[in-house]
């Protein structure tokens, strides 16, 4: 385990005066363009009722303080290029408690706080204020007392830098005075979410066989990745609709969760990663689901867009490590798309060899790590910003992510119980909306359990279905993986 301080406030940002302007980072253009606005919610669970008497007291000497862009709103300068400007913060007017009505059943509640954010995740940040509120739930619901919501914004930073964020306002619950731990990342070859462009040179070298296989890899993939970008769409199916305007449909979130043990029994059994067992039971869970609902549909070509972090890291940083400027591990948008077609269902495979999606997971996995097509996809966009403009790489990555079906994004939590404000946190995920697909998958580790959330276009895809789907995706390659195991696992 890997101790980090995470509870220290930071510096604010090298050269930063309170009274300028600094600049908007060429991907926080991207999503504030004319054409995309993402923002992502983080969903805190709470063991008990919720005290909010001391929210606006945590704003200000905590939250807020953690970066610049926390107290600044997006403008343009004179030549038309956006800036950062710092105003003076409002916090009453960040902050949202609603109001249902009093001694109703946690399945009613259960039912409010669903299209509460199904509401939340429809709308667009106000331009005169920092991109960033906080959603107060201070009803119980049959998997909490209360939620805390963090809605903020994706210009501020990728899903690292504002996790990063969140944590430095929780402490440990058993001894505050304590750092969180996390699960050690590793550099090792069972580890794709990793520094692709250092880690690549150094596999280039390693034997001829290799170095080739890599070339062909790299240009196979690009060119891949550049049609599916421009006019290569997947097919319209149940899982995707492929209209226009996706993203500003309202959406379902729903969620589920798993053991770690189990995942890592499966991991050991069949000597694969964590994340081949992950992306296995989500590949297959998906085929049944578009299997159940349009049988001739089930092996529709189909993409995943997996989501990874490109620092040369190992494990969460403090903020303030962050935001110096030399530091590997940097604030902002630091990710990459790898573009991942869904394994097929070959004749009666599912459920006499779920395996296979495993082995195939792990396959098209290593091959795209023996690939730098990310890079040079990384290249291309830097070459469009350069010369074209950012609202047209907004429009590249819009396309990008429309012609797919589906997002695949994970983040690590501690291994520790956390609290905000003496409230025990009980569990956590989060979600990615504004984005134009019918389909998004997020997961999230906390105290040994994989917290999976799945936010899935309203009147197209069936929540309950699709969570069933999974969920018995994961049966079926635990109960295949671990013999011993004779009935279904206790997640």
């Amino acid at each position: 385990m890997k101790n980090i301080n995470v509870k220290k406030i930071v510096e604010e940002e090298e050269d930063y005066d309170e009274t300028s302007s600094f600049p908007v980072s060429p991907t926080g253009q991207y999503f504030t363009s004319s054409v995309m606005s993402i923002s992502v919610i983080c969903v805190l669970e709470s063991e008990i009722p919720i005290d909010d008497s001391c929210t606006i007291t945590l704003l200000k000497d905590v939250f807020v303080p953690i970066n610049p862009r926390f107290s600044s709103i997006m403008v343009k300068d004179k030549n038309g290029v956006k800036q950062w400007k710092k105003v003076e913060v409002k916090h009453k007017d960040h902050i949202n408690v609603p109001i249902f009505p009093q001694g109703k059943s946690k399945e009613f509640y259960d039912n409010c706080f669903n299209e509460y954010l199904t509401k939340i995740s429809m709308e667009q940040f106000p331009q005169s204020r920092p991109l960033w509120e906080i959603h107060i739930f201070k009803y119980p619901t049959t998997k909490s007392a209360g939620n805390l919501v963090f809605k903020l914004h994706h210009s501020l930073g990728d899903g690292f830098s504002l996790m990063g964020a969140l944590l430095s306002c929780l402490q440990r619950a058993d001894n505050p005075s304590l750092p969180l731990t996390f699960p050690s990342f590793t550099s090792n070859n069972n580890n794709y979410n990793h520094n692709l462009e250092s880690d690549y040179k150094k596999r280039l070298c390693t034997n001829v066989v290799q170095r080739v296989n890599g070339v062909v890899n790299t240009f196979l993939d690009f060119g891949w990745s550049l049609m599916k970008s421009t006019n290569l769409e997947d097919e319209r199916t149940s899982i995707r609709s492929g209209d226009e305007g996706v993203e500003f449909r309202p959406i379902d979130i729903t969620t589920m969760e798993f053991s770690l043990d189990h995942l890592k029994v499966i991991k050991s059994n069949l000597k694969v990663t964590i994340n081949d067992v992950i992306c296995g039971v989500l590949f297959l869970g998906v085929r049944l689901y578009m299997e159940e609902m349009k049988y001739d549909q089930k092996n529709a070509n189909s993409t995943a867009l997996v989501l990874l972090n490109t620092r040369n890291i190992a494990g969460y940083k403090s903020v303030k490590e962050m935001l110096q400027p030399k530091n590997e591990s940097k604030w902002g948008n630091q990710f990459a798309f790898l573009h991942v077609s869904l394994p097929k269902i070959d004749k009666e495979e599912s459920s006499t060899n779920p395996l296979s999606f495993v082995f195939k997971a792990q396959d098209v996995i290593q091959r795209k790590r023996n690939s730098a097509a990310v890079i040079l996809t990384g290249k291309l966009l830097d070459t469009l910003q350069k010369y074209k403009g950012p609202e047209v790489t907004a429009k590249y990555i819009h396309n990008t992510l429309k012609n797919s079906s589906m997002t695949i994004s994970n983040m690590i939590g501690p291994v520790e119980k956390m609290a905000l404000a003496n409230h025990p946190v009980k569990s956590l995920y989060f979600m990615v909306v504004g984005v134009p697909e019918s389909l998004t998958i997020t997961m999230m580790s906390y105290m040994g359990k994989l917290r999976v959330a799945v936010g899935t276009e309203k009147g197209l895809i069936d929540p309950q279905k699709f969570k069933c789907s999974i969920e018995n995706a994961f049966d079926r390659i635990f109960k295949a993986a671990v013999p011993s195991a004779s009935s279904k696992p206790s997640n």
